[in-house]
C-alpha cells in the first residue's frame, strides 16, 4: 500500500503549518521554472506533509505571476498524494458569509494569462475535467472543519478571474445571476486542471473574506476588511489543516474516484511521434503513463 503525503498550498494568510515534526524548507527544482517558494516538509501525527505558499513568503507574486506549473511540478517531485488547497474569495450568496469555509466542486475559468497545461505539441494530452475536486478528499476537508467549529458549506462553483482588480459591479451581478457562481477568487485556475493532469487528488477550500461587489449593504470590496477577516481565516485554515493526517491517515489506498489515474487513456500522441524533450519534461508528472 502507498504512504500518504498530504500537500497544502497556501493562499492570502496562510503561510505556514504549525507543529511539524522535523520541519525543513527544501528548494525544488522542476523543468517548468522555479516555484513560488521553498517547500516546507516534516510530518504530522506520522503523516508526511508538504506546504508551499503559493503566493512565496512575504506575497511576492501576483495571481497572473504564480508558477503554477512548476508549483504542482515540485509537489508531486517530492512524493505528495493529496493537495489540498486553501484560497481566500469573495461570495456571490448571501449565506455563504464572510469567515465561511466553501469546499469547492466546480469552477468557471475566466483566466487568460496563465499556462494552463503541462502538455503541447509534441505530447498531446487530454484529461477529464467534469469532476476537477476528489470527493474523498473534500469530505476529509468537511469532516476537519465541523469538528474544528468552522461554518462550513459542501460544493461551490468557483469564478476564476485573471486579476489583479476586483471585479466591476456589472461582472459581479453577471457572475452571480446569469452564471450561477458561488463565489469568485483569483488563482483556482490553472491550479485545479495542472493536479488533475498530475494525476493528485485535490481538494480546495475557499476561505470567503468578503462579498464582492454585489451586495447592497456591503458596497464595495474594501481591501482593508478583507486582511481583517484574512488573519482569523487563516487561524481557522491551519486548525482545518492539522485536523487532516488523522483523517486520511498514513496508508493510502488507490483512490476510489480515480484521481491518481486520470491519465489513463488521455496521452493522444503516438510513441513514435513525441517530442522527447516535453517527454523528459513530463517525468514526475506523467511519468507513470509515459515511462
Amino acid at each position: 500500500m502507498a504512504q500518504t503525503m498530504i500537500g497544502v498550498i497556501g493562499g492570502s494568510g496562510l503561510y505556514g503549518i504549525d507543529g511539524l515534526n522535523a520541519a525543513r524548507w527544501q528548494e525544488v527544482e522542476t523543468p517548468w521554472g522555479t516555484p513560488s517558494d521553498a517547500i516546507l516538509t516534516g510530518t504530522l501525527d506520522g503523516v508526511a506533509m508538504a506546504f508551499l505558499p503559493r503566493h512565496g513568503r512575504g506575497h511576492v507574486h501576483s495571481p497572473s505571476t504564480v508558477p503554477y506549473r512548476a508549483n504542482i511540478d515540485a509537489l508531486k517531485r517530492l512524493g505528495v498524494t493529496d493537495v489540498i488547497s486553501v484560497s481566500a474569495c469573495g461570495s456571490f450568496r448571501e449565506e455563504m458569509a464572510p469567515g465561511d469555509f466553501v469546499l469547492l466542486d466546480q469552477y468557471i475559468d475566466r483566466t487568460v494569462a496563465r499556462d494552463a497545461s503541462f502538455f503541447g505539441t509534441g505530447c498531446v494530452g487530454h484529461v477529464s475535467l467534469a469532476h476537477p475536486t476528489c470527493p474523498r478528499l473534500s469530505e476529509a476537508c468537511e469532516t476537519a472543519a465541523r469538528d474544528a467549529g468552522i461554518t462550513v458549506h459542501a460544493g461551490g462553483t468557483y469564478l476564476a478571474m485573471e486579476g489583479p482588480q476586483f471585479s466591476t459591479l456589472a461582472e459581479s451581478k453577471m457572475y452571480r445571476e446569469a452564471w450561477r457562481a458561488d463565489v469568485i477568487g483569483m488563482t483556482g485556475m490553472p491550479e485545479a486542471r495542472l493536479a488533475r493532469e498530475a494525476e493528485l487528488c485535490y481538494a480546495a477550500v475557499a476561505m470567503i473574506t468578503d462579498y464582492d461587489s454585489w451586495h447592497p449593504d456591503h458596497g464595495t470590496v474594501d481591501i482593508s476588511d478583507i486582511i481583517a477577516t484574512l488573519g482569523a481565516n487563516a487561524d481557522k485554515g491551519r486548525d482545518l489543516v492539522r485536523r487532516l493526517p488523522a483523517l486520511l491517515g498514513a496508508d493510502r489506498a488507490p483512490c476510489p474516484h480515480g484521481c491518481d489515474r486520470a491519465l489513463e487513456y488521455a496521452i493522444l500522441t503516438a510513441p513514435d511521434k513525441r517530442d522527447p524533450a516535453l517527454v523528459a519534461r513530463l517525468d514526475a508528472v506523467a511519468g507513470r503513463v509515459l515511462g
